[in-house]
C-alpha cells in the first residue's frame, strides 16, 4: 500500500509524530543492510531485480482518495513476501528501499515527507518480513539450491504476515491522523477487502515458489498472475466504493425529505463530508425572503450557521458547485467542498456523477423547504387576518366563536357573552371624520382590553360593535356585574387633540354552560336590541322575550313528520369550468317546504335538526336525493359529481361512513361521484373521532372539500391536517376581491390550491368580469348566479341538454392566442410553464 498525503502545516506537525519514526526506522534498516551487504556479493543481481519489480509495481497503482490524501494501492505484498525467502536480508532490504524510492520518482512525487514516509514504511515492512522468515529458520532460496517447498512455506507465511501487519498498521495510523477518524474504525472498514486481496497475493507468492522449484522458466507466469489479482482487487474496490457511495447518497436523500430548512442544510453539510470524503463542507443559500445563510460542518459538528459575511475564514483547496434552480430564474446558492492543503483534488467520473445527483436532490430539498416556509407564512398571515380585526387588532367574530366553542367544550364553568354597541357613534364619524372615529374605536378597544381579566377575550365585530367573552364565571349573575364594569371603563372622556369626547354604550348580556357561542351571541344580540329599545345601559337576555327561540322549538317538533312526509327537497347549483363554461359538478342545497311557514332556508332549521334526534335520518334523506340526481344525470350521459354539506355533528358519529357506503351501494353510485363539504368548525376540531370518520370517508374514495376557505381562524393549519381534495373560496372574498386584503386571500388560495394539486372553486360568481378575473388568476372553477341559481335536478338536466353540458360561453375560442397580463405570465412561469423561446429550462 502506497500513501500520498496532502496536508496543511498544522497537520504536518501532527504527522511528524508518525512520519519521523518511520523515516528514522527505515534509514536505520538501510544503514544496517549496507554494513553487511559485502558479505553477500552474489545477491547484487537479486537486489537489482527486486528494485526493478518494485518500480514496475509503481505503474500498476490503483488510485484511491481519502479526503485530500491520495492512497495508491500497488501489488507489493507478493513481491516483498517472495524477496524475504529468496534473497539474503541485506539485499532484500536494500532492494526494497531502492525500488520504493525509484517508484516514488517514477510517479513524479516531490514532497519530501511523502517520499520519506513511503520509502521508510516499505523498508520497515521488508525488514520485518525478512526477520520473520529468518526467525522460523528459512534460508534464502538463492543461497540454498536444495531447498524444499514444504520447508519454505512457514517462512513465506511469516514474512507475509509481518509485512501485512506493518503496512496496515502504519498506513491506517496515517489516515487516522489525516481524517480524524478512529484507527479501529478505519481498520474494520477495510478488513474484508484487505484480507481477500492480501491472501490472493500470498497465493501468488506460494505459486511462484512452486514454479521456481520445478523450473526457473515458470517464473514467467508471475507477472500475469500478479496483474490478474491486482485487476480483480481494483474491480472489487471500485464496486464496493460505488455501492457504499450510493448507499450513503440514498441515506442523504432520505434526510432531505424534511421540510425544515435547517434540517436540510445540516444534513447536506454533514453528509457531503462523508460521501465525498472532504475535510469540510458548506452550503450558502439565497432565499427569496430573508438574508443569505451559510452553514459549515466538518462532518461531526456544525462549525458555523449564519450570514455568509460573518463566517470565519477557511483555508484549503475548494470545489464549488452551483445550486441551480430548475426554473432557470437564478441560483439557489452554492455547495462548497473544502480539502486541507492547496493541491488540486480531482474527482473520478463516479464521484462527479454522485456529486451532480447529490446537488440535484439538495436543490429540490431547498426548494421544498422554501415552499413549505412560504406556505407556513401564508398560513400564519391568513390566520392572523382571519382572527384579527384589522383596525384594533382585537379578535374578530370567527376568533371569538372558535375560542368560545373550545371553552364550552371544556366545561369550564359558566360562560358569559357581552355584546357592546357604542351609542351615537355615527355622529362622531359624520362630524369629525372617519380618521378621528377610528381613533375613538382604538381607545375603546384599549379600555375594554384593560378591563378584561385573564381568560377573557375582547373582540370587535365591525363598526362600533364589540363583544367580550367571559370564561370561568362562578355564577351567571357575575356576568351582569362584569358588564357594568366594562361600561364604567368607557365612561372617562377620550381626548382627541384639543377635544374631549364622551362615549356611551349599551350592552346585552347572556350566559350559558353548553351549546354553541353562536347561540349565545344571538341571545346577546336580542338583549342588546332590548337595551337600545328601552334606553337601558345593560340588559340580561330573557327567554320569554325571544320569539325566535319559540319558533325554533316549534320547528323541532315538526321535524319527524317533515322527514317522514319528504318535506325536505334538494336543489342543485352547478359548479362550472370558468374557461369553457362546462358543468363539472353540482352542490346540493336543502330546502324545507314547511306546510305552515312556507319555504325555509337551512339557517332557519339546521340548528333545530342538530339539537334533535333526527340528524341521521335527515342526512340520509338528503344524501339519497343527491345520489338519485347523480344517477339521473349519468343515465342522460352527464357524469357530474355532487357535493353535499355535512353537519359537524355527523362527523362525530363513528357509524356515519358506513351509512354513506350503504347509501352509495343502494343507488349504485361510485364513491368518486360524491364530494363531502366540510365546514371549518368541523375541521378545526381535533377530536380523534372526527379524524377517524374523515379517514374512513377518504378510504372509500369519497372526495373532501373545505368550504368557505379563508374565513376561519386557522384555515391553512386545518388544511395541513385534513386531507381535502378541494378548496372553496368564500363568496365574501370573491365579491370584494378588487380590494387589497380580499384580493390577496383569493390569489393566495388559488396559488396554494395549485401548489397542493387541489381543485379551487370560487363561490358567489355574479358577474362576467369576476369570472374573467378569476380565470386570469388561475382559478379553474366557480359557481354563482352568473351561471345558474340552485334548481331541482330535472331543471338542471334540461339546462344541460340545451347547452350540451355548458351553462356559459367559453371565454376564448379554441386555438385562439390569448394575450395575458405580465403578472399572469410571471405566475405561469413560476409554476413551471414552458419558458419563452430562447430560454432553456434547467433540470
Amino acid at each position: 500500500m502506497q500513501k500520498t498525503p496532502r496536508t496543511d502545516d498544522a497537520t504536518n506537525r501532527r504527522l511528524w509524530r508518525l512520519v519521523g519514526p518511520v523515516v528514522v526506522g527505515g534509514s536505520a534498516a538501510v544503514l544496517t543492510a549496507l554494513s553487511s551487504f559485502a558479505e553477500h556479493p552474489t545477491a547484487v543481481a537479486g537486489l537489482a531485480v527486486l528494485a526493478i519489480v518494485l518500480v514496475g509495481n509503481g505503474f500498476a497503482v490503483i488510485d484511491v482518495r481519502i479526503r485530500s490524501v491520495s492512497d495508491g494501492i500497488v501489488p507489493t505484498t507478493a513481491v516483498i513476501t517472495l524477496a524475504a525467502v529468496f534473497l539474503p536480508a541485506p539485499a532484500m532490504i536494500l532492494g526494497t528501499a531502492c525500488g520504493a524510492f525509484l517508484s516514488q520518482l517514477s510517479r513524479r512525487a516531490t514532497d519530501p515527507m511523502k517520499i520519506g514516509f513511503n520509502v521508510g514504511k516499505d523498508t520497515i515492512g521488508a525488514t520485518a518480513a525478512v526477520a520473520a522468515a529468518g526467525a522460523v529458520g528459512t534460508s534464502p532460496i538463492l543461497l540454498d539450491t536444495t531447498f524444499s517447498v514444504i520447508g519454505v512455506i512457514p517462512g513465506l507465511f511469516a514474512a507475509f504476515v509481518a509485512y501485512m501487519l506493518v503496512d496496515e498498521i502504519v498506513s491506517h495510523a496515517l489516515f487516522s491522523i489525516i481524517t480524524g477518524k478512529p484507527f479501529r474504525q478505519l481498520i474494520l472498514a477495510q478488513v474484508n477487502f484487505t484480507i481477500i486481496t492480501r491472501l490472493g497475493l500470498f497465493g501468488v507468492a506460494l505459486a511462484t515458489v512452486l514454479a521456481y522449484r520445478i523450473s526457473e522458466w515458470l517464473l514467467m507466469v508471475l507477472p500475469p498472475l500478479v496483474s490478474a489479482i491486482h485487476l480483480a482487487a481494483a474491480n472489487q474496490l471500485r464496486t464496493r466504493q460505488g455501492n457504499e457511495a450510493w448507499q450513503r447518497l440514498a441515506e442523504a436523500t432520505d434526510e432531505f425529505n424534511s421540510v425544515d430548512e435547517t434540517a436540510v442544510l445540516y444534513a447536506a453539510v454533514r453528509r457531503a463530508t462523508d460521501i465525498f470524503s472532504t475535510d469540510q463542507a458548506e452550503v450558502e443559500i439565497h432565499p427569496p425572503r430573508g438574508g443569505s445563510r451559510l452553514v459549515r460542518s466538518n462532518g461531526s459538528e456544525i462549525l458555523y450557521d449564519g450570514p455568509p459575511g460573518e463566517a470565519p475564514a477557511a483555508e484549503g483547496y475548494l470545489i464549488p458547485v452551483a445550486l441551480e434552480s430548475y426554473r432557470g430564474d437564478g441560483d439557489l446558492g452554492q455547495l462548497r467542498l473544502r480539502f486541507r492543503g492547496s493541491g488540486p483534488v480531482r474527482f473520478t467520473e463516479r464521484e462527479q456523477y454522485t456529486l451532480r445527483t447529490f446537488t440535484a436532490a439538495l436543490c429540490t430539498a431547498i426548494r421544498n423547504a422554501a415552499t413549505f416556509a412560504e406556505t407556513q407564512r401564508l398560513a400564519d398571515s391568513h390566520a392572523r387576518a382571519a382572527a384579527q380585526d384589522p383596525l384594533t387588532r382585537l379578535a374578530n367574530r370567527r376568533r371569538l366563536q372558535q375560542y368560545g366553542n373550545d371553552i364550552l367544550a371544556g366545561q369550564a364553568g359558566v360562560v358569559g357573552v357581552l355584546l357592546i354597541d357604542l351609542n351615537h357613534f355615527k355622529e362622531v364619524n359624520d362630524t369629525l371624520g372617519h380618521a378621528e372615529g377610528d381613533r375613538v374605536l382604538l381607545a375603546v378597544a384599549e379600555r375594554l382590553t384593560a378591563a378584561a381579566r385573564p381568560g377573557d377575550l375582547v373582540a370587535r365585530f365591525g363598526g362600533d360593535e364589540f363583544a367580550v367573552l367571559l370564561a370561568g364565571l362562578s355564577a351567571p349573575a357575575i356576568a351582569e356585574l362584569r358588564a357594568h364594569a366594562m361600561l364604567d371603563a368607557l365612561a372617562p372622556a377620550i381626548e382627541l387633540d384639543d377635544m374631549r369626547i364622551s362615549v356611551e354604550a349599551s350592552c346585552g348580556v347572556t350566559t350559558g354552560t353548553g351549546g354553541s357561542v353562536g347561540e349565545l351571541l344571538r341571545r346577546a344580540d336580542i338583549a342588546l336590541y332590548q337595551a337600545k329599545q328601552d334606553g337601558q345601559r345593560v340588559v340580561v337576555y330573557a327567554q320569554a322575550r325571544d320569539t325566535a327561540d319559540v319558533n325554533s322549538l316549534t320547528l323541532g317538533g315538526d321535524l319527524a313528520r317533515a322527514i317522514a312526509e319528504h318535506q325536505f327537497t334538494v336543489h342543485f347549483q352547478p359548479i362550472v369550468d370558468l374557461a369553457s363554461g362546462r358543468v363539472i359538478a353540482a352542490e346540493a342545497l336543502t330546502r324545507w317546504q314547511h306546510p305552515d311557514q312556507g319555504p325555509l332556508s337551512p339557517d332557519r332549521f339546521l340548528g333545530a335538526i342538530e339539537r334533535s334526534g333526527q340528524l341521521a335520518a335527515f342526512a340520509d334523506a338528503v344524501l339519497d336525493q343527491a345520489l338519485i340526481a347523480v344517477t339521473d344525470w349519468a343515465d342522460a350521459g352527464y357524469q357530474i359529481p355532487v357535493a353535499v354539506n355535512v353537519s359537524p355533528r355527523s362527523l362525530l358519529d363513528p357509524s356515519f361512513p358506513d351509512a354513506v357506503a350503504r347509501r352509495l351501494s343502494a343507488r349504485g353510485v361510485p364513491a368518486s361521484a360524491l364530494v363531502i363539504e366540510l365546514t371549518e368548525s368541523v375541521t378545526l376540531s381535533k377530536l380523534e373521532v372526527v379524524d377517524e370518520v374523515l379517514a374512513a370517508l377518504r378510504d372509500q374514495g369519497i372526495r373532501l372539500a373545505l368550504d368557505d376557505f379563508g374565513t376561519g381562524f386557522s384555515s391553512l393549519a386545518t388544511l395541513a391536517r385534513v386531507p381535502v381534495d378541494e378548496l372553496k373560496i368564500d363568496r365574501s372574498f370573491v365579491s370584494a376581491m378588487n380590494a387589497s386584503a380580499p384580493g390577496a386571500v383569493v390569489r393566495s388560495t388559488i396559488d396554494l390550491g395549485r401548489s397542493l394539486d387541489l381543485l379551487v372553486v370560487a363561490e358567489g360568481v355574479e358577474r362576467e368580469d369576476q369570472r374573467q378575473q378569476l380565470w386570469e388568476l388561475g382559478c379553474p372553477a366557480g359557481q354563482g348566479h352568473l351561471f345558474a341559481r340552485a334548481m331541482p335536478s330535472d331543471r338542471l338536466l334540461a339546462h344541460l341538454h340545451r347547452g350540451e353540458g355548458h351553462l356559459a360561453d367559453p371565454l376564448h375560442d379554441t386555438g385562439a392566442v390569448i394575450r395575458m397580463s405580465r403578472s399572469r405570465r410571471a405566475r405561469r412561469m413560476s409554476l413551471g410553464a414552458e419558458p419563452p423561446p430562447g430560454r432553456e429550462r434547467s433540470t
